[in-house]
C-alpha cells in the first residue's frame, strides 16, 4: 500500500498541495540543520492560522458588500469612539497607509456611502472621515460574522485553556512589538 499523508494540504492556485507542518518543518530541516522543530511548528502554525482567517474574514466581508480594506477604514473608525470621525491623516497613520492610498480608499468608501468627507467646522483646510449609518451596520454585521466564526474556530478549548492561548499568544506579540516597533503598519500599500 503506498504511502499518503494522513491530511494533504490545501491546494494552492496552481493546483499543488500546501505540505503538512511535519513535511515542511522535516524539509527546512533537511535544508538548514540548525532549525528547531518546536519553534518552527509553532511560527508555521501561527503563519498558516493567520492566513486561513484572514481569508476567513475577506470572505465574510464579501458577502456583506464591503472589502478587508475597507473593513479596516470602519474599524478604525469605530476604535476612535462616538463620534467616528477622524482626518484621512490620523486614518493613515492608523493603518499603515500613504496619504495617497488612504485618499484613494475614503474616494471609494464615500461613494458607497459608508463614511462621509465633510471640511472641519473649526478648520476649513482640515478634512473629517465620518462613518455613516451604513457604515456602522456594516462594521456591526461584519462584527456579528466574525464573533461566529471566533466561537466555532475555538470551540474545543476549554475557558481556561483559552484563557492560557490568549496569555502566551499576547506574550509573544509583546516580543515582537519590543523588538520591531515600527512593524504594526504595513511594508506597501495594498490598494
Amino acid at each position: 500500500m503506498p504511502d499518503t499523508p494522513e491530511k494533504p494540504g490545501p491546494e494552492d492556485p496552481q493546483g499543488l498541495q500546501e505540505p503538512s507542518l511535519d513535511e515542511q518543518i522535516a524539509a527546512y530541516q533537511r535544508e538548514f540543520r540548525d532549525l528547531d522543530p518546536q519553534v518552527e511548528q509553532v511560527v508555521s502554525a501561527l503563519g498558516r492560522l493567520n492566513r486561513r482567517m484572514n481569508v476567513a474574514y475577506s470572505r465574510q466581508v464579501a458577502e456583506l458588500g464591503i472589502s478587508n480594506t475597507e473593513w479596516e477604514v470602519l474599524k478604525t473608525l469605530v476604535l476612535s469612539g462616538s463620534p467616528y470621525r477622524l482626518g484621512p491623516g490620523d486614518l493613515a497613520k492608523r493603518l499603515g497607509l500613504t496619504p495617497a492610498a488612504m485618499t484613494h480608499r475614503i474616494d471609494r468608501m464615500a461613494g458607497e456611502g459608508l463614511v462621509t468627507r465633510d471640511r472641519d467646522e473649526t478648520n476649513r483646510v482640515r478634512v473629517i472621515v465620518e462613518l455613516t449609518d451604513e457604515g456602522r451596520t456594516k462594521w456591526l454585521a461584519a462584527m456579528r460574522m466574525a464573533s461566529e466564526f471566533e466561537e466555532e474556530l475555538l470551540q474545543d478549548l476549554t475557558g481556561d485553556e483559552r484563557g492560557v492561548l490568549g496569555d502566551l499568544l499576547i506574550r509573544l506579540l509583546r516580543r515582537v512589538e519590543q523588538a520591531q516597533p515600527d512593524a504594526g503598519g504595513r511594508l506597501t500599500d495594498l490598494d
